[in-house]
């Protein structure tokens, strides 16, 4: 299995450029950036016959490292929403299910504590639709300084209904 992680010159800036009107915000749901760090260009690799399968990572210019905490009440969303670069999301408390802005069947993908999900940045809406509260650690790639989430209008993938 091979994983990558390539941030293109110049995508970060157009994607935060996007304007968006009728923004759906979050509703009861808390974000606490924990922190935020910028990170040289690198290339990284695991060892591809070791074990975590062959991961990379690679950025041709400084970027942004967002951890963030998400703390969900019953019945929350974080809105629509996409992000500028891959976002990678654990469940660290209950259960939530994603969607993502391209799926024309809108599949849920629940995902249970001690689990995780990558975002690739596209859009994509995470819901507590349970009775119980929920949580998520996320780390989000941006560009240096830029801005890390962009809202995107209430009902962006129609074929979902929400």
């Amino acid at each position: 299995m091979r994983h990558d992680l390539a941030l293109p010159p110049g995508q970060e800036a157009r994607r935060v450029a996007v304007a968006v009107t009728r923004a759906e915000p979050a509703q009861n749901v808390t974000a606490t950036v924990l922190a935020r760090g910028t990170y040289d260009a690198f290339n990284v690799r695991s060892d591809p016959h070791g074990e975590i399968a062959d991961f990379r990572a690679h950025s041709t210019e400084p970027i942004d490292l967002i951890v963030r905490q998400h703390d969900y009440q019953p019945h929350s969303t974080t809105g629509w929403h996409s992000h500028p670069g891959p976002v990678f999301i654990t469940v660290t408390k209950g259960s939530l299910t994603y969607y993502e802005l391209g799926d024309p069947t809108c599949s849920p993908h629940v995902v249970t504590a001690g689990h995780g999900f990558v975002d690739t940045g596209d859009g994509h809406v995470v819901r507590n639709e349970s009775d119980q509260p929920a949580q998520d650690i996320s780390v989000i790639t941006a560009p240096v300084g830029g801005a890390f989430r962009t809202n995107l209008p209430a009902n962006a993938n129609p074929v979902c209904g929400f």
